[in-house]
């Protein structure tokens, strides 16, 4: 029996377990929102903008470790995902996002709505393809399933005509895929690992570089076993954080542009770095001719375009993380690394990772009481300084993870990805960390946790300024606060060095804000508040809690080191 176009895309989502589908209605997909109406098995989640829509996809793909999966309309409604299509790509989240498209006839006339998005997003999906013909359908969302999340998992966008929608064909659905010249690597080369594994066995100063991979391919526990089993210590990257628990005495720290010191220092002085599911970009190496200028690099990575691309390495490895580390369990053995680990922890001691306590409440007293608040769960984090903070003072398991916007550094990510990941995991604790800037970009999405029911927390670090630009402007442009201050109005001064007694208030007031969208409002500032704001947000089970946190300005992200220079050179 023939069926509609439609009828397949429900029945393609049903078979292939989707229980969540992030949309927004228009035109050109009024048909499909027709089809998902008649059933009760997907839920459909209504965002208020499309941006907020993918990016609620992406938290909930990050939580659940399944396809997110996301429905928009074309002309507008497409382009809006294109930020959350791309920092997707980077960050190998897997997703399959459906556009709606004008008929076949009318492509290519500047019809009302139309637009290529399948070309405008080429460089930033993992496949994409309109669909010409009825009696591909079934196979192409096969295909894009398969493709989403197999090998290094990423972004698929499938353009579908209102036409096509509509025409009749077959209901056959097809149960495998077979893609000519798809083949991801499902196997290790066992002799490049061991080669790799002759090589860190002969280290004295080894050290493994754990990146974002390990996170994807859920190896946590193996590399875990390889670093007590050999006695290796592990830095990450900001992705790869929580790999092996932070609170593990092997566990350095972050590296990178605002990594630890100790943990840039044994970067810098290592003799083999075991680098494992990394793309070893611009923030983890800075200066190239400077990275890791010791050492003699392994690198394991599913992707081969990633492998000696940015650092050129001595040992290749094309594999997923587990696999690779599976094999290596087999021959692993103990090494005398005693004295490598005493010159870390001298690193740790003479800069300790620490800030001032006597400037009266500061983003380490916040997030170390979420440790002890929040002990499980997923801790999402917008990006700007707020962070890089929590990516160095969040203790991180097998029990409490991160979801943050790495490759593409997206502001307004953090907040719509933080409502994802509550509905994939409804029974765990979600917390939210944001920056005023960051969670005005998205802001509207209050509206989705309220009607949604999501009992998420939303930290504000409200410190007036856009800071992580703003730190550049402090250190390296004189204090030319320009385009950073959320407090500036148009008649303020032209210049301005920072807060003073005659700023303007603040725009919003975000308590205020919250409870007009129905949600609960907080607002903190002392130390002695933050444990009692946050017990208080543990009780509203009925919708989301705003804590804004009222921070210095002058509160800068340390160590940094300053873009190209070498990760041992930092300002402390």
């Amino acid at each position: 029996m023939d069926i509609t176009g439609r009828k397949l895309f429900v029945k393609a989502l049903l078979e292939e377990g989707v229980d969540t589908i992030f949309a927004y209605p228009g035109g050109y997909v009024i048909d499909l929102f027709d089809e998902l109406y008649k059933q009760n098995d997907i839920r459909l989640v209504l965002p208020r903008h499309e941006q907020g829509l993918i990016h609620e996809a992406e938290g909930y793909a990050a939580a659940s470790g399944k396809v997110g999966v996301c429905l928009v309309t074309s002309g507008p409604g497409a382009t809006n995902i294109v930020t959350g299509l791309a920092d997707a790509h980077y960050d190998n989240i897997p997703l399959v996002c459906i556009t709606g498209q004008v008929p076949l006839s009318l492509i290519g006339n500047d019809a009302f709505q139309e637009v290529d998005i399948v070309g405008m997003t080429r460089s930033v999906t993992k496949y994409g393809v309109t669909v010409r013909k009825r009696e591909d359908l079934g196979r192409i969302l096969k295909e894009a399933f398969h493709i989403a999340s197999s090998g290094r998992p990423g972004p698929v966008l499938i353009d579908i005509p209102k036409d096509i929608q509509l025409a009749s064909g077959s209901a056959e659905y097809p149960d495998s895929v077979a893609i000519r010249g798809y083949k991801p690597n499902t196997s290790v080369h066992i002799g490049q690992l061991k080669k790799a594994y002759k090589m860190l066995k002969g280290a004295r100063r080894p050290l493994i570089l754990a990146g974002g991979g390990i996170n994807l391919s859920g190896a946590n526990g193996l590399l875990l076993q390889l670093a007590e089993t050999m006695r290796i210590p592990v830095v990450t990257t900001v992705k790869g954080k929580g790999a092996i628990p932070t609170t593990h005495e092997l566990y350095v720290g972050n590296c990178g542009m605002h990594g630890k010191y100790a943990a840039n220092m044994a970067v810098s002085e290592c003799d083999v770095l075991f680098s494992i599911g990394t793309r070893f970009n611009d923030r983890i190496t800075g200066d190239l001719n400077e990275f890791a200028p010791k050492a003699q690099i392994i690198h394991i990575d599913v992707d081969t375009s990633s492998i000696s691309r940015n650092v050129v390495v001595d040992v290749p490895v094309v594999s997923d993380a587990g696999l690779a580390l599976e094999k290596l369990l087999e021959w692993a053995e103990k090494m005398d690394t005693v004295s490598w680990q005493e010159q870390i922890r001298f690193w740790e001691e003479e800069h300790p990772l620490a800030m001032r306590a006597d400037r009266g409440l500061n983003p380490q007293m916040i997030l170390e009481t979420l440790n002890t608040a929040f002990p499980t769960g997923y801790l999402v984090t917008d990006v700007g300084q707020h962070q890089m903070w929590a990516t160095q003072f969040s203790d991180l398991s097998d029990q409490r993870h991160m979801i943050t916007s790495g490759g593409l550094g997206t502001m307004g990510f953090g907040f719509p990805a933080a409502i994802g990941a509550k509905i994939a995991c409804p029974d765990a604790d979600v917390i939210c960390v944001t920056g005023d800037g960051g969670f005005q970009m998205n802001i509207q999405e209050l509206a989705t946790a309220v009607i949604e029911q999501v009992p998420i927390t939303v930290c504000i670090f409200q410190n007036q300024y856009l800071g992580m630009v703003r730190q550049f402007q402090q250190l390296f442009y004189g204090k030319r606060y320009a385009g950073t201050c959320l407090r500036r109005r148009r008649t303020c001064p032209e210049t301005c060095k920072g807060p003073n007694e005659n700023c303007p208030p603040y725009t919003p007031d975000f308590v205020k804000l919250a409870e007009s969208y129905g949600a609960h409002g907080l607002r903190v500032t002392k130390e002695e508040e933050i444990l009692p704001a946050l017990k208080a947000a543990q009780q509203h089970q009925d919708g989301p809690t705003v804590i804004e946190f009222l921070i210095s300005s002058d509160e800068l992200v340390l160590p940094m080191v300053k873009a190209g220079n070498a990760m041992y050179d930092m300002i402390l």
